[in-house]
C-alpha cells in the first residue's frame, strides 16, 4: 500500500472515520501511513515482529490479536489470499458487520478481493484508486465461509496456517539444507527464521544437541512450530532474527533467510541474517545457510568467516557452510 492512499481517501471523503469509538487496523507494514487516524483510538494488530515493534514504538496500542468491539476496521491486504479472507471476515465480526476499509496493491490481489466482496453480497462503497492499488469500504454480506480455521497439517504432516511461509509443504531450499546437515551436531544450536519448525525438527533428531533455539518473526508461524516440536530441548523466541540477542553463544546456526521485502527482492535481508549469525556464534561456531543460487552471499560470508564452502546444491539453491570467525571474540 502506498503510504498516501489512506490519507488521500480520507481527505477525499471516500473513507469516513467515525467521530467516536475504537478503530482497529489489521496487518499494517512500516510504510503504511496511519497519521490520518486518531492515534488514541487506534489498535494495531500485527503479528510480524519488526512491524509490531515499529508501531509500538510510534505510540500505537499494538496487539497480536483483536479483542472487543470497534467502530471501524481497516485491513491492509496481505499477499496470502486465504489470510486476506480471514482478516476481512474477522474485521466484519469485530465491527458488527462493518464498516471495514480494505486497502491493497494490485499485485496483492486487491482487484480479486473487491470482486469477491461484491459476490458475497457485501455493500462496497468509496472505491478509490491510487498508486497501483485500491481502497474501498465494505459492509454487510455473508462472509462466514471466509472465517479462519485452526492450523492443520500440510502435505508433509506438519502443522501450518494461512499466510506463513511455505504453508503447503516443505520448501525446496529447506529440504536441501536439512539433507546436507551432518549426522553429528552437538551443543547449543539456533535456527534463525525458523518458520513453522521444519529445520529445527530435523536438528532435534540428533541426540547430542543440548538446546535448539527457534527465532521467528511471524507469531503465527512460531505458534505452529510450538505444535510441531514438543521436544523439551526446544526454545522458542518471537523476534527479529537480525536483532536477536542471547546470553549464550551458539555452537551452530542454521538458517534459510528470507530475501524478499513484500514482492521485491532484497538481498540485504540475507546479509543481515549472516551478520547476526556471526554475532551470535561461538568463536569456533559454524553456520549452515541455504540460499537461492543467484544471491551473492559468498563475498559477505568471506568477510566474516575464514572458511566458506558450498557443500550442496542444485540449479536453484546452494547450501553453504561457514566457520572460523575472522575476528575472534573476547
Amino acid at each position: 500500500m502506498e503510504r498516501s492512499r489512506l490519507t488521500l481517501a480520507i481527505q477525499a471523503t471516500m473513507v469516513t472515520v467515525p467521530d467516536g469509538g475504537e478503530i482497529v487496523v489489521f496487518n499494517p507494514a512500516q510504510d503504511n501511513d496511519l497519521s490520518a487516524l486518531p492515534k488514541d483510538r487506534v489498535t494495531v494488530v500485527q503479528g510480524f515482529h519488526p512491524d509490531h515493534e515499529f508501531f509500538l514504538n510510534q505510540g500505537y496500542k499494538t496487539e497480536i490479536a483483536a479483542s472487543g468491539v470497534f467502530s471501524l476496521a481497516i485491513v491492509c491486504l496481505p499477499r496470502s489470499k486465504q489470510l486476506a479472507r480471514n482478516l476481512i471476515e474477522h474485521a466484519l465480526a469485530v465491527t458488527g458487520g462493518g464498516p471495514v476499509v480494505i486497502d491493497g496493491q494490485k499485485n496483492n490481489g486487491i482487484e480479486s478481493i473487491l470482486k469477491n466482496c461484491r459476490s458475497a453480497g457485501g455493500l462496497v462503497t468509496g472505491v478509490f484508486s491510487k498508486a497501483h492499488g485500491k481502497i474501498f469500504t465494505l459492509s454487510g454480506g455473508d462472509f462466514s465461509s471466509w472465517a479462519a480455521v485452526a492450523p492443520g497439517k500440510n502435505a508433509d504432516g506438519f502443522i501450518t496456517g494461512a499466510g506463513v511461509f511455505s504453508a503447503d509443504g516443505v520448501d525446496k531450499g529447506s529440504a536441501l539444507l536439512a539433507a546436507a546437515l551432518p549426522d553429528r551436531l552437538s551443543g547449543k544450536l539456533a535456527d534463525l527464521g525458523a518458520g513453522w519448525g521444519y529445520l529445527s525438527h530435523h536438528i532435534l533428531k540428533r541426540s547430542d544437541v543440548s538446546e535448539c533455539h527457534l527465532i521467528e518473526a511471524e507469531h503465527s508461524a512460531l505458534d505452529c512450530a510450538r505444535q510441531n516440536i514438543t521436544d523439551p530441548r526446544a526454545r522458542f523466541h518471537w523476534g527479529d532474527a537480525r536483532k536477536f540477542t542471547a546470553k549464550i553463544r551458539f555452537d551452530t546456526i542454521i538458517t534459510n533467510p528470507p530475501f524478499h521485502t513484500s514482492r521485491v527482492a532484497d538481498p540485504a535481508l540475507g546479509r543481515d541474517f549472516i551478520e547476526a549469525s556471526a554475532r551470535l556464534l561461538s568463536n569456533r561456531g559454524v553456520v549452515w545457510l541455504v540460499a537461492n543460487r543467484h544471491l551473492p552471499y559468498e563475498q559477505h560470508l568471506s568477510a566474516l568467516f575464514k572458511e566458506v564452502t558450498e557443500v550442496a546444491g542444485d540449479t536453484s539453491f546452494k547450501v553453504i557452510r561457514a566457520k572460523g570467525l575472522q575476528t575472534v571474540k573476547r
